[in-house]
Order: structure tokens, then C-alpha cells, then sequence
């Protein structure tokens, strides 16, 4: 019991200083919704900014939340330990093989012991991200674990929509809607004369419907492009308040240069899924930030170890800046 406590003692600080990065990462969050308070919850969120996408459900809610990653990322004891001390859980795709996905059996196990204790678990149904205005198919996964709780509880998916002002740029905004939940045990109850094929591709295609209308949708077909041009208003630029704010961002510059010069070599030179990225600058950021901090307090003299009560806020602030230039758009095929 005394150990359990500490560790959930440790998670909350864990938790609190994720949310204060996450929040940080962005300049601007929205949250429309909520979640039953009845009940086992499977929220049910679009995949498309790897890991900031459970950041920000994370940060979302006060209490804790159970997610799916993976499998593969759990190879290592190491990384397994760390990850479900931060209650993530591995789910693995056909693609890694027949051997791992009977080993979603256990997972499904114990998903359905954290739904019996209340705690919501998060499943990101598309499987796999893609940093795209539209929806990959609903997997199976979701169905089978809401499908089993319903038969011993109340069971409720919430379809949810997360919105970023862009996916390969730091510091823009994200919006995260939460929608009208799915009554699991009265969809089941609707279809008891259906056949279990007819059951799930019916579920499936109201997840799908349901998370649709959280999101910017775009059809993904030849006309995306062209499409997005349309509804998504181009980056805007201010040249003019970059260059009165450039004194500042030199200096935020400067403080922050290990940090925002390894995010951006990485980023640019190592990252073959650019949808890494901000991933990537957010960790970057987590786990530096008190590096440089302890570092300025040792260099700097005097009353000039003053300047480290900027450092938490230089590294955003010189993203922002970087923001009101011209950006290099990606494409995503």
C-alpha cells in the first residue's frame, strides 16, 4: 500500500510538470466537453501529432488517465517500466505480427481492470497517426474492449477531436473538443439480432461519423489539397513586430541555445516523420529546461543569476517570434 502511494505520489508530480510543458508547448489551448462521470470511459480521440496528441488529452483532465501506445516502444525493460509507471499500456498492430497481437489479449485484460476502477482509458481508434485534416479507418481494438465492458458495466466511448493551428510548428494552438458519448450497452442492445460483423462495422461507422464532426474533415482524396487551400487560412506573418521584438528573442535566444539548436538539428536532419517534430522540441524542453537552469545559476554572477527566472519562458518566446516569419510549408503524402 506505502508503495503504491509513492508511486502515485511520483506520478502526480510527473504529471503536473508533463501538464506545465504540454500547456507550454502551445500558445493557446482550447477544451470544449467533458466526460461521463459514470461508469467505464473509452475516449476515443483522431491521431495525428504522435505523442503530443496524449499530452494533450493528459493535460485535459485533472485526474488520471490510462492510454494505448505501441508495442514495439516497449521492447526494452527499461522503457516498458517507464511507460506503465506513466499508465500506458502496449496495443499492437497486425503489422508486428501474429505473436504480438495475441499479446493485446493480456493488455485487453488489464484495460478492462482500469475501466472497473473508473479510471477512463484513451485509444487512439485509427491506429496508427497521420498529420492530416481527415480519419483513417476505425480499427477493430476500441470495439472489443467497449464490447466486453459493456457486458459487465455501464460502458461509454466519448468520440473527441484535437485540432492543432499547425502540425510541424512550435508553439501554435490546439483545440480539443469532446463529443456526445456513445452508450455502448444501448447500441449493443440495438443490435442483438445483428450478426457480430454487422455489430462492429456499425460501431466503427459511427465512431468514424461521430469524430468527423470534432475536426476540420477533409475528404482524403485527390482534391485534399486544394480542398484545405480553401478552408484553412494561410500562416500570417508580422514582419514589422519580428523586428521590434528581435531584442528579445536574441536574448531568449541565447539562453535557450543548447535546447531550440539540438530540437532543430534533430528535427530537420534526423526526423524522417516530420510529425516528430513537435514531439520532439516539447521533450526537448521537459528534460532541458531544468538542465539550463542549473547550469545559468553555476555561470552566471551576482544579480545576473536573474535571468534564470526567464529561461522557462525563453524557449517558447523564441519559437513565437520564429512564428511571425515566413514558414516553409510541408507537405504531407
Amino acid at each position: 500500500m506505502e508503495k503504491n502511494r509513492k508511486r502515485e505520489f511520483l506520478y502526480r508530480i510527473l504529471k503536473f510538470w508533463c501538464d506545465c510543458n504540454t500547456g507550454r508547448s502551445y500558445s493557446r489551448t482550447t477544451i470544449k466537453g467533458a466526460i461521463p462521470q459514470d461508469g467505464a470511459v473509452l475516449i476515443a480521440p483522431n491521431h495525428t501529432n504522435t505523442l503530443m496528441d496524449p499530452l494533450v488529452i493528459l493535460r485535459s483532465r485533472k485526474t488520471a488517465t490510462s492510454f494505448g501506445a505501441r508495442s514495439d516502444v516497449f521492447k526494452k525493460p527499461a522503457v516498458e517500466k517507464f511507460l506503465r509507471f506513466l499508465h500506458i499500456l502496449p496495443l499492437a498492430r497486425i503489422r508486428n505480427g501474429a505473436a504480438a497481437v495475441l499479446q493485446n489479449l493480456e493488455t485487453f485484460r488489464e484495460v478492462d481492470g482500469i475501466l472497473a476502477e473508473g479510471t477512463p482509458f484513451c485509444m487512439f481508434a485509427e491506429g496508427r497517426h497521420r498529420p492530416k485534416h481527415s480519419l483513417l479507418p476505425i480499427q477493430k481494438g476500441i470495439a472489443r474492449i467497449a464490447f466486453a465492458s459493456a457486458g459487465k458495466r455501464q460502458t461509454w466511448v466519448v468520440p473527441t477531436g484535437i485540432e492543432y493551428g499547425d502540425y510541424f510548428h512550435f508553439r501554435t494552438t490546439c483545440d480539443i473538443r469532446y463529443g456526445e458519448p456513445i452508450d455502448v450497452n444501448a447500441f449493443l442492445a440495438k443490435h442483438k439480432d445483428c450478426t457480430e460483423a454487422e455489430t462492429y462495422k456499425d460501431f466503427r461507422e459511427l465512431l468514424f461519423n461521430r469524430m468527423k464532426e470534432l475536426i476540420l474533415y477533409i475528404p482524403d482524396d485527390e482534391n485534399y489539397e486544394a480542398r484545405l487551400a480553401e478552408v484553412k487560412p494561410p500562416h500570417k506573418t508580422n514582419i514589422p513586430l519580428a523586428v521590434i521584438l528581435s531584442p528579445l528573442s536574441l536574448v531568449s535566444a541565447i539562453l535557450t541555445l543548447p535546447l531550440w539548436a539540438a530540437a532543430e538539428y534533430l528535427c530537420q536532419k534526423k526526423l524522417k516523420d516530420p510529425a516528430w517534430r513537435n514531439t520532439v522540441r516539447s521533450m526537448i524542453r521537459m528534460f532541458g529546461l531544468p538542465v539550463m537552469v542549473l547550469l545559468w545559476l553555476i555561470v552566471l554572477p551576482g544579480w545576473w543569476k536573474l535571468l534564470c527566472l526567464a529561461v522557462p519562458f525563453s524557449f517558447g518566446f523564441f519559437y513565437d517570434w520564429l512564428n511571425l516569419l515566413p514558414w516553409q510549408e510541408i507537405e504531407v503524402e
